[in-house]
């Protein structure tokens, strides 16, 4: 970041040699660094339900569609709090949203093990997303506020640490399970550490990083020009495409573990190393977001979608050994998560100008979660209904054709 950028984000504006300005640019990419580590505690929280879910299905006698439904319906409370959030962060800190939202994942997921039935399970899962996508929101705003320069490979980094997660929810999830034999255990273990999290963000994290804004004398320099408004088309487009990426991406995390489990015969310790490989692809968002940098969005988008057709379908129809799984997770995670997501959730903040930033990505939350709430239950049923592999063709191949034919429509404004 250039160094006069620098010195606008630091307190009292005074840095008067290179080192002070290398001690800030340290100090904020540190205090960053524990940002993505609680985030990293909620991608554990979403991947260790779906690998629970066989063993919370059988202990409360669920069908597989209303499993899915638990599985995913996290992501319509992400969509019902994505643009609240953008507000509140216009009238609280975005260091206090992160830590609220932080606070209500983990109580969330702690209430959800003691919950006595259905309903009160659902809520629970709800309420986990309303957490979830507070602490996401603010999160993509600081990430795109402070490194306004390389906003796509902020996210990328942002997206990183949920592959880090992801890696370590599951591994840990199953080992947790294997070793109490209830599934209870891993959601108490998961929740006790969001509370940690919150406790090290008040101590380290400060507001001249996560407040930080674009100056008016660098924003034109170093940030391209997006839209005054959020009403534009490529805003527009990029809602319908995170619709249709909410559907591909959660199919696949909703209920891909109980694949493994019912169709497959994995055990949860195997189905937790797979979805370890999808962690692992998904640690290369960060050179998914340098490039989305680099390229317009009507380049990368249809390639990254398209590409993601024939790992599905291999996901569903390919091999049952362990190694063809992992890999296509790991690809999948490369893919749809490294680079679709990232991209999506990237140029919807360069679409438009940098004060909106805050309400661009709760748009983002909200469409892409708002699909992704039904996408576990709409899988679910179509699993029921024609099979595993039909459902997948559906829900997953066809969609991310979908998806790259509607990717070529939007502009080539590098802004966008």
């Amino acid at each position: 970041m250039p160094t006069d950028q620098m010195i606008d984000y630091v307190p009292d504006n005074r840095v008067d040699s290179g080192a002070g300005v290398n001690a800030v640019r340290i100090a904020g990419v540190g205090m960053f660094v524990l940002l993505l580590a609680t985030y990293s505690l909620n991608a554990m929280d979403r991947q260790i339900f779906p690998l629970l879910l066989n063993d919370v299905r059988h202990q409360y006698g669920f069908s597989l569609s209303s499993g899915g439904l638990l599985s995913t319906v996290f992501t319509f409370g992400m969509a019902c709090a994505g643009l609240p959030t953008g507000w509140l962060m216009a009238h609280l800190s975005r260091r206090a949203t992160v830590q609220i939202g932080i606070v209500i994942f983990s109580a969330a997921t702690v209430l959800t093990a003691l919950a006595p039935g259905f309903w009160t399970m659902m809520f629970c899962r709800g309420l986990t997303g309303i957490g979830e996508a507070m602490q996401l929101t603010a999160l993509l705003a600081i990430a795109g506020s402070y490194f306004a320069k390389h906003r796509s490979l902020a996210v990328g980094a942002v997206n990183t640490s949920f592959g880090i997660g992801a890696i370590i929810g599951p591994a840990l999830g199953g080992a947790i399970l294997a070793s109490y034999h209830s599934w209870h255990a891993p959601m108490f273990a998961f929740g006790a550490l969001g509370f940690i999290a919150i406790a090290l963000i008040a101590i380290f994290v400060r507001p001249w990083l996560s407040e930080a804004t674009v100056s008016a004398s660098t924003e034109g320099a170093h940030v391209g020009q997006g839209s005054e408004t959020l009403l534009n088309r490529h805003t527009i487009l990029l809602s319908v495409l995170s619709l249709i990426g909410g559907l591909i991406i959660y199919g696949y995390l909703g209920m891909y573990p109980s694949f493994l489990r019912t169709h497959l015969g994995y055990s949860p310790q195997a189905a937790g190393n797979v979805m370890a490989f999808f962690g692992f692809g998904v640690l290369a968002s960060v050179a998914g977001g340098a490039i989305g940098d680099r390229l317009a969005a009507r380049v990368l988008l249809p390639v990254a979608f398209l590409g993601g057709g024939p790992i599905g379908f291999g996901l569903f129809h390919g091999p049952s050994n362990f190694a063809v799984q992992a890999g296509l997770s790991f690809l999948w995670g490369l893919i749809v998560s490294g680079t679709v997501y990232v991209n999506l959730a990237a140029y919807h903040v360069k679409a438009v100008a940098p004060r909106l930033a805050g309400r661009s990505s709760g748009i983002f939350v909200t469409t892409l979660y708002a699909s992704s709430s039904v996408a576990g239950y709409v899988f679910g049923a179509l699993a029921t209904w024609l099979g595993w592999t039909r459902a997948a063709d559906l829900q997953i191949v066809c969609l991310c054709l979908a998806g790259a034919l509607l990717a070529t429509c939007l502009g080539s404004r590098r802004s966008a």
